[in-house]
């Protein structure tokens, strides 16, 4: 049988990094698994594939979303940035610079999903969305690091970088 005519096999358009990408997948296949086993793009790790340590984590359309718990399929024409993608050349993205200069990671497997979610954790609070430990819900929240601990909750990091891992996202909100 042609996978072209199998009803589990569909064309599937990404834009990864900001490049167009074509794929031909099972429409079974995680983002994740698109991303990384299709398309080489391995900043986004498969760490414990079931949307619970955040090391997938990417930005979906400008949102973070775990890669590993949607399918490829439901993303078609959309726009997926990785850790890789955020740095313009040799560049690196503020959230980047200050994960380096705050000496935010030990081992590095969850940086790229730290970062990501970060990004995305930002472009929340800046549209005035709350936290559960957001104290006042009819004033802007105040990113505090209570806050920031919240917001970044569902990114884990297995060394116990949190100290640096929050002084980053800090300097990067200070920036």
């Amino acid at each position: 049988m042609n996978v072209a005519d199998s009803p589990r096999y569909r064309k599937v358009v990404l834009t990864v990094d900001g490049e167009e990408r074509t794929l031909e997948i099972d429409t079974r296949t995680t983002l994740l698994d698109a991303l990384r086993d299709h398309l080489g793009v391995t900043a986004p790790k498969k760490g414990c594939d079931h949307g619970q340590c955040g090391s997938c984590t990417v930005l979906l359309d400008g949102r973070r979303a775990t890669s590993c718990l949607t399918f490829a399929v439901a993303h078609d024409g959309e726009r997926v940035v990785t850790a890789h993608g955020l740095a313009d050349g040799e560049v690196l993205h503020s959230v980047q610079q200050a994960f380096v200069e705050q000496d935010g990671l030990q081992c590095g497997y969850c940086t790229p999903g730290q970062i990501c979610s970060a990004i995305g954790m930002f472009d929340e609070f800046l549209a005035l969305h709350p936290s559960a430990v957001t104290e006042n819900l009819t004033a802007p929240p105040e990113l505090t690091d209570d806050e920031i601990r919240e917001r970044m909750s569902g990114n884990l990091c297995r060394c116990g970088a949190y100290p640096n891992i929050l002084a980053a996202i800090r300097q990067a909100a200070e920036a």
